[in-house]
Order: C-alpha cells, then structure tokens, then sequence
C-alpha cells in the first residue's frame, strides 16, 4: 500500500538513510529539516504518516507533535518519534504528547515498516471516514474535530485477556486509575465477551498458556462486532516477532514486559481517543446524514450527496496527481418494464440492481442514484483500464441473471449500458467530467445498449 510519509529530522544524514528505507519499500517520501516546516507540510494535507525526531534547533519533536495533536486539522495524523533517546521518561513524555510510537535507533528495518504499514492502514480508514465526514458539514452537521482534540482518553471500557493471575492484577489494578476494567483469563471465552461488552480498546496477552495470542486478534478482527475495536497487545521480550506479526494481521499497538505503568496509560489513551474520534465519524456517515444523502429505494447516496462528494474527490485526486474513474450506467428500457410489469416491478428491479453495484464495487468507491434509472460510480485512485474492468464484470452481473419481480412470482431480463471516462487532468471541472461519461454513455446506447464505451480525458 502507498503512503506519503514526512519525514522530519535536522540532520541531512538521517533523513537520507529513513528515505532510502521507505522509498525501497515504494512509500512516497517526503522531508522537512526542522518543526515550523513539518507543521506548515502537515496543515496542507500533504502527508498520511509524519516520522519525526525529537532533537531540532528551533522546536523539539515533543513541542512538534504536540502542536499536531492538538490542531483540529492534523490531530488525526499518526506520528511516529525516532530518535536516540532511549530512556522511559522520553518515551513516556513522547507518548504523553500524543505520537502513536516511539521508537529508539537504531531502528531495524522490519520494525519500521511494519509501524508504517499498520498506521497507513489505520490511516487510509480513517481518511475514507474523514472525508465523507466532510461532504455532512456541507448540510448542517456538526464535525467532531475540536471535541476530539479535546479528549482525554480516559473513562473507557477495557477488556483485558491475560490468564496469568500476577500479570492481570497488576495491569488491572494500573488501568483502574482511569477506565472501567474487565478482565478475562479464559481467552475460549474472550472472543464472546468482547462482541458483548461494547468496549472501547482490547489489551490482549500474547503469552497465553495453550492458546495463541495472535489468533484471538485476527478473529477480532474478523468479527463485526469487534472489527473497529483498536487492540493493545502485551508479549515477553523473546515475543518480539510475533509483535510485528501482530501488526500484520490488525493489532494497533503494543508493550514489551516488564510492563511500565506510565507508558501502559499514555498507551491506553491514544487508542481510546482515536477509537471514539472514528466513532463520532461514523456516526456523522452513517446515522446523522443518513435520510440527507441516501436514496430511499437504492439505499445508494443520492445526487445531492454525489455531486458534493465528487468535487472533494476531484480536488484530492488533482493535489495528489492520481487518477479519478467515473461511470454513468443506464438500465436499458427501463420505462418498458415499467409500462410491461408496473412501477412496483421497476422499483424491484431498482432495488437488486443497487445490491448486484455494491458486489462489484470496492468500500472506497461511491455508487450514487443519479437519477430515475441512472446511476454514477466514482472510482478513486483507478485509471481508465482497471475501470473498464470493472464496468465490465459489473455489466456481466446484471445481464448474467434475471431479476425477480412481483416478490420473486417472475423473472425478466435486464441489461444496462455503461460510459465510462477519467479524471486526469489537474483542475478539470466535474461537470466536464460528466458530460465526457454522459457522452460515452450515449454511444453505448446508440451502438446496441448492454455495452461498456469509454471516453478518454
């Protein structure tokens, strides 16, 4: 996965051997020699992950990450610290800022980038969140930047699983200074106890006796119910392997034993914040705008929603200088099964045909009911061939089966065209965009309809 990371570190040395790393494993980089640069580069938008040293000239990387954490407009950027200070008082004090790891050089390759990949990962959901975030504010709804900001990390619900009786006393006791604690030492049963207890972070031992650790977070993750809940992982030094495995498959953070109480805290905290700032945005998509932006019978965004979200995906894709895929699709004659079947079978076929889009699509991609039976589909980040895929396969899916009508009393045949076209050139106007897929979409139909045409930009 891509990522663009800043790097931030005053000495010209330094920079060059963590771009050397990152670049070989086809990060983006970019670098800033001192903090009043890295917070100008982050305030723009310009970076996913800022990996940033502690010891500059005009600010220190604590003075740095602090200012990031607590401006609305870079809160939600992970930071990493690296630097050569290696005691806990500098790491606890880092954490106590706000960055998300702290790592001491030299770092070895493999942690580095499995840091990197597990927060560009926590990242990009974010993002996805964030933006259509943003489209909400545009009717009214209220963002939850500054209440974020304002977030202690305290007061959460943890559930602990650990069946060494001396290690969950000890942590328990630790977190009950600032979260309701639950502990779980049968860790058969902590899979159930977690998808009930509605909790707002995971701490789970990998030293589990007779039972793997990692294999109770992969199925976390899996589960929908505990799919978004950040889990903090503990292991013995020996373990530190399984730690970077751990990163692999969806943990979010971990400790090494002997466990240190401030950092176990800090650690804490930063997962809950972020775990709950994740939250407020997905209850602002999906239940405070819902009837606003929704289409009724679809279930898909409507026009107003797409027309809105477009812009703020055309805009991102013009700054970054990616590709930007759009499609409009029509059901071809439509208005014959209405006049054929009735309107109640038009809506029927309407409303499987949303279901057959959303199982062609990616989560990232928007789907909107663009009006009576066309429909839009805004693929970021894809080029004109990969897009032409996709309208293909999701052409075959309509024509391949019929639809039912009349709560499933009959089967019809339906087919759609397709026009397809691209985003590519910097600062396009939308509209432009869609006249280009509108115009493909007219040659679809005029060439025999149950086609895909492309437009190039």
């Amino acid at each position: 996965m891509s990522a663009r990371i800043l790097v931030v570190d005053d000495v010209p040395a330094n920079v060059k051997l963590l771009e050397a790393r990152l670049s070989a494993e086809y990060f983006d980089v970019m670098t800033a020699s001192n903090g009043t640069e890295a917070l100008a580069l982050a305030r723009r938008a310009e970076c996913d992950i800022i990996l940033l040293d502690v010891m500059m000239p005009d600010m220190d990387g604590f003075e740095v990450c602090r200012r990031l954490k607590t401006d609305p407009a870079t809160h939600h950027i992970p930071v990493v610290m690296v630097t050569a200070l290696d005691s806990p008082a500098d790491r606890n004090r880092g954490l106590e800022a706000g960055a998300d790891d702290f790592l001491t050089k030299p770092v070895s390759d493999v942690v580095l980038i499995a840091r990197v990949r597990s927060l560009t990962r926590l990242k990009m959901m974010t993002d996805e969140l964030r933006m259509r975030a943003i489209t909400s504010l545009e009717i009214g709804m209220q963002a939850p930047e500054r209440s974020a900001v304002a977030d202690t990390g305290k007061g959460g619900r943890i559930l602990l699983v650990d069946d060494r009786e001396s290690s969950y006393e000890r942590l328990a006791t630790i977190l009950a200074a600032e979260h309701t604690i639950d502990v779980e030492p049968n860790p058969t049963e902590a899979l159930f106890h977690a998808a009930e207890g509605n909790y707002d972070l995971l701490i789970v031992s990998l030293d589990l006796n007779n039972f793997d650790g990692l294999r109770l977070c992969s199925q976390a993750r899996s589960l929908e119910r505990t799919r978004h809940v950040p889990i903090l992982a503990i292991a013995d030094p020996e373990n530190s392997t399984r730690l970077l495995r751990g990163l692999e498959i969806g943990v979010n953070d971990y400790l090494l034993r002997p466990v240190d109480k401030i950092e176990l805290l800090a650690r804490a905290r930063t997962q809950i914040r972020r775990r709950r700032y994740t939250d407020h945005l997905r209850d602002n998509v999906q239940n405070s705008i819902e009837m606003a932006i929704t289409d009724a019978l679809t279930g898909l965004h409507n026009r107003r929603y797409m027309e809105s979200h477009l812009a703020t995906l055309a805009e991102q894709a013009s700054t970054r200088g990616k590709p930007l895929a759009l499609m409009i699709l029509d059901i071809d004659y439509f208005k014959s099964i209405n006049d054929n079947y009735g309107h109640d079978a038009g809506d029927d076929v309407l409303r499987e045909f949303a279901v057959r889009v959303r199982k062609s699509i990616r989560g990232i991609d928007l789907a909107c009911r663009y009006g009576g039976e066309e429909f839009v589909i805004v693929m970021p980040e894809t080029d004109l061939h990969v897009a032409g895929m996709v309208a293909e396969r999701l052409r075959r899916s309509i024509a391949g089966e019929p639809f039912a009508i009349h709560k499933g009393a009959k089967r019809i045949e339906v087919t759609i065209s397709i026009g397809l076209t691209t985003l590519e050139q910097k600062g396009e106007a939308v509209g432009d965009v869609l006249k280009r897929a509108d115009t493909a979409l007219y040659r679809a139909k005029h060439d025999g309809r149950n086609r895909v045409v492309s437009h190039a930009a």
